[in-house]
């Protein structure tokens, strides 16, 4: 962020030079080279600590509090929801006054004041140190998630031993850091990791594991991020039409008359909207919803479960694109009669979107966390927010796809510049489908689905 604001004042203290009478002859271009140089290696290194930041922040803070407890459990359920929420919250601040700032004021002391918040949150977590609880690295998972592939193929000939008692694991009498995880029947070829042969009994590998024998807690951890994998291919689709928010509802809004009671509001700012929405659907799930669902509820836990409520926001996302595509139909036939229907029919879509990312994305989190081993939380949760970014990679494939499959040379196809001209409510239609299709497997893959199990 300096490196941007640097970048923000270098033109201008060239145009101050050239305005004293120094010489610029020659030195414009390669100013203005060298500032849009700075403000993209600038940009691409806030990519990169956004990308440790976000993976690392959430695990670290969930750790800080105690699973033994039932108010610490309590608490730590509630963490994830309000750090949504106040990730939810920078976009409102940065979207509308850094923005006026920077369009009204100046670029770069818009850019400033967002490097300040940084420093004072890097000083504020520098001084708070102490007081967290911390766990030393212990080196990289994926060394032991190889060795029990390896292993599992060393002995591949070897026939599986009925009783899960026969396969290898720590002694209880050996200090181990970690908890074990309770044997699961399925994924049985990588349990051949941990059987136990002559050769290994000759080595006793009683304190520390190798690429011939693994323990059944190394090899549950393999088959834990096998069953995670298919939760999180349906999430990829599911941020696919998450990302419409940023691109065909802004087109779409921008064909409306964009006021709202007489107030113009443009586009990409209902985007801002949608935000107010997280915020209400979080309060809404923590204050009415889960205190409603526990009254109902005669052990007093109503609470849905974190894959439930992940159904829930796929259903929502599915809603969202069906709604989209009603208020496309509605746009169009007033469009046909030379009429113009208000932005604020957008509002409702923009809300059930809201409610899908609170549902789908908060309880992802706790539950890509929650499942990972400990020595993966923050893989796991890198692999929790990586989807919503290859969702918008989705997103452009099926627009390739759409285009090539309706466009032709009398018709613009679906998704045009002139949406007057195109169907982009065939393409809501088609997303919405899609996401119910997708609602339909995600059901079927949850239905038997394992939870890990830790033996004290």
């Amino acid at each position: 962020m300096m490196l941007v604001t640097f970048s923000a004042f270098v033109p201008t203290t060239t145009a101050a030079l050239c305005a004293a009478g120094a010489s610029c002859a020659g030195t414009a271009g390669t100013w203005g080279l060298s500032s849009q140089a700075v403000a993209f290696v600038g940009l691409y290194l806030v990519a990169i600590g956004c990308g440790g930041v976000r993976s690392s922040l959430l695990p670290f803070g969930a750790e800080q509090f105690d699973d033994d407890s039932p108010a610490d459990r309590e608490g730590k359920a509630s963490f994830f929801s309000w750090f949504y929420l106040c990730v939810s919250f920078g976009p409102i601040i940065s979207g509308v006054f850094l923005v006026w700032i920077q369009q009204n004021v100046s670029w770069g002391l818009g850019f400033g004041i967002a490097t300040a918040c940084i420093a004072l949150a890097f000083a504020a977590f520098m001084l708070a140190t102490p007081m967290y609880k911390r766990r030393m690295p212990a080196g990289t998972p994926l060394k032991s998630l190889c060795q029990v592939v390896a292993a599992a193929c060393k002995k591949i000939s070897v026939k599986v031993p009925a009783e899960a008692g026969h396969l290898y694991e720590v002694s209880d009498k050996i200090d181990s850091p970690q908890p074990r995880i309770a044997h699961t029947s399925d994924f049985k070829f990588l349990d051949k990791a941990a059987i136990v042969t002559e050769s290994d009994m000759e080595e006793r590998p009683e304190a520390a594991t190798s690429w011939k024998l693994c323990t059944v807690t190394q090899v549950e951890e393999l088959k834990i991020l096998l069953r995670l994998l298919p939760v999180w291919i349906t999430s990829v689709i599911v941020s696919s039409a998450f990302s419409q928010m940023n691109t065909t509802f802004v087109q779409q809004g921008s064909a409306m008359e964009m006021t709202v009671l007489s107030v113009p509001v443009p586009a990409a700012s209902l985007a801002s909207f949608e935000v107010i929405c997280v915020m209400t659907w979080v309060l809404l799930y923590n204050k009415v919803i889960v205190p409603a669902l526990r009254s109902f509820s005669s052990s007093g836990d109503g609470e849905p479960s974190q894959l439930q409520r992940m159904g829930a926001g796929r259903l929502l996302m599915a809603l969202t694109m069906a709604v989209a595509a009603l208020v496309e139909m509605k746009r169009l036939d007033s469009a046909a009669r030379g009429e113009e229907i208000s932005i604020s029919w957008q509002l409702p879509q923009y809300f059930f979107l809201a409610g899908g990312e609170v549902f789908c994305y908060i309880a992802q989190l706790e539950f890509f966390f929650g499942e990972a081993p400990d020595t993966m939380n923050s893989m796991c949760t890198s692999l929790a927010l990586l989807a919503i970014a290859l969702g918008s990679y989705m997103s452009s494939f099926i627009y390739a796809i759409v285009e090539a499959f309706t466009a032709t040379g009398d018709s613009p196809g679906w998704i045009s510049d002139d949406l007057n001209k195109g169907h982009l409510d065939y393409f809501f239609w088609a997303m919405a489908a899609m996401c119910t299709l997708n609602f339909v497997v995600y059901s079927g893959i949850v239905k038997n689905y394992r939870l890990k199990t830790v033996i004290s």
